[in-house]
């Protein structure tokens, strides 16, 4: 196979009608110019051009092999300029997989905003609390909820994850509200099994960690279905504000024991090592970012209603 770029200057030294002009062009010497030419000459074997003080001619040969370098040429310019386009705005389509409640909650109503701003896009999302392998299923990006992120794969935080001890105010109301970790014991502690088997809460305050044995009536495996039987006003649980954010905003939920933070964890757009990222996925995380950054509208308290939580009856 001939050297496309020895083609490429054929064309131009065709179309300046000279050597010194095509160099002049291409930015280039003109011995390399001709050079190129004498060095697609021998590996064609045949010549290709007619060299006269008078200036240049193409041969027969030369004439029919000129029309194959056009089409080349216009074939890798249109090449360069779908790439241009395919960097400028995103378009294709783009797999996508995220757990299942922030899915649900977040990045599920948030695909009309993005389709609309980008209607050359489109979406094949897999919702799943599986860890996917991102080479093996083909993902692009992943949303992924996690102390750190995986030590291969290219990570941007997109929101902290934080988690709350919260109740009822009617919950509060019957039981009194909890001012340490340790009076914990006294409550009903409905505990996510996710988190372990054995049943201890960890926090941090200003003097280092804390970690409370607690107990209660309900262990369960999902976020989601442990907040509904905190709403029903079961007991204490740590849930995450991505979840009950709507329920603390207005009162329904009353977070306690704000000087003590439970180990927190992270909202990450995930996707493979790549050199030339594509726009489609930039644009993708670059969208989620800024919808839920720098402090995502779950956690934003301005609007909270205020709640008395009365001592106990």
């Amino acid at each position: 196979m001939q050297d496309l770029n020895d083609m490429v200057t054929f064309a131009r030294v065709v179309e300046a009608n000279g050597f010194s002009e095509a160099a002049r062009r291409m930015g280039v010497s003109k011995s390399g110019v001709s050079k190129s030419i004498s060095k697609l000459e021998r590996a064609l074997g045949v010549r290709l051009l007619n060299r006269s003080t008078r200036g240049l001619s193409l041969t027969e040969i030369g004439s029919a092999f000129h029309e194959h370098c056009l089409r080349i040429v216009d074939e890798a310019t249109q090449a360069a300029e779908m790439i241009d386009q395919l960097q400028s705005e995103p378009r294709g389509v783009l797999k996508v997989t995220t757990s299942v409640s922030f899915g649900r909650l977040h990045v599920a109503p948030a695909v009309a905003e993005y389709l609309a701003r980008y209607p050359r896009m489109k979406l094949d999302m897999t919702v799943t609390d599986r860890v996917v392998d991102l080479v093996d299923e083909s993902y692009d990006v992943a949303i992924r909820i996690a102390r750190e992120p995986s030590l291969h794969l290219v990570a941007r935080e997109l929101a902290l994850a934080r988690r709350v001890v919260c109740a009822t105010p009617g919950y509060f109301k019957r039981h009194g509200l909890p001012t340490t970790p340790q009076e914990l014991a006294q409550h009903n502690c409905l505990h996510y099994t996710h988190f372990g088997a054995q049943g201890d809460w960890r926090f941090q305050n200003a003097t280092g960690e804390i970690i409370v044995p607690v107990k209660g009536s309900l262990r369960i495996d999902d976020d989601d279905v442990l907040s509904q039987a905190v709403m029903s006003g079961l007991g204490v649980a740590l849930l995450p504000t991505f979840i009950i954010g709507r329920e603390l905003q207005a009162g329904r939920l009353v977070p306690v024991l704000a000087d003590y933070v439970p180990l927190q964890r992270r909202i990450y757009a995930v996707h493979l090592p790549n050199a030339h990222l594509p726009m489609k996925v930039r644009g993708f995380i670059d969208f989620l970012h800024a919808r839920f950054g720098p402090v995502p509208y779950w956690d934003r308290m301005e609007n909270a209603a205020p709640v008395p939580v009365l001592p106990p009856s």
